[in-house]
């Protein structure tokens, strides 16, 4: 079973993006077999002198998690790594910012983050005031993450594009 998703390396140092498509490479199983993954990096405009890049990739379900995690080495990176759901598995959204660090969240087929309902009442359980549900749903749907992410998004050029698969 595949399914698919995009990775977004929203700001990067110039030295570390090398580094990074090793890291992509490795969990997507190329590296040990001598390929070698670039990725299409344009200036980001939103933070100058750092890099920006997306790609599209297909692979197993949960390989998002491990792109995150492959990221995380390299603190200073902005990203999100999404992935599309497939039969049985939620799609989920990890966004990393510096200073912040990572919000996960599973992801419904429209692209919306989904909030199961156990969370939804501990947080009604445990506020006391509409001001302090606010702040929690705020929370729990990462708004802080999007609203640093957002200026990243929009900024630069288009970057290249092409599939990223899975070698089994």
């Amino acid at each position: 079973m595949q399914t698919r998703g995009v990775i977004y390396i929203h700001s990067s140092p110039p030295a570390v993006c090398p580094h990074v498509e090793w890291a992509i490479g490795r969990v997507l199983g190329s590296a040990s077999r001598g390929a070698t993954v670039k990725l299409g990096w344009a200036p980001q405009e939103a933070e100058r002198g750092t890099m920006r890049a997306e790609r599209p990739w297909t692979g197993e379900p949960g390989l998002a998690a491990e792109f995150a995690q492959a990221l995380m080495q390299w603190p200073m990176l902005r990203f999100e790594v999404s992935e599309d759901p497939s039969v049985g598995v939620d799609g989920e959204r990890i966004m990393h910012v510096p200073g912040r660090g990572v919000f996960r969240a599973a992801m419904s087929a429209a692209g919306g983050i989904m909030v199961a309902e156990d969370r939804i009442r501990a947080l009604l359980a445990t506020t006391t005031s509409a001001e302090a549900l606010r702040g929690g749903l705020d929370q729990l749907l990462g708004l802080e993450w999007d609203r640093d992410l957002e200026p990243y998004r929009h900024a630069g050029g288009q970057a290249e594009q092409s599939w990223l698969s899975q070698v089994s």
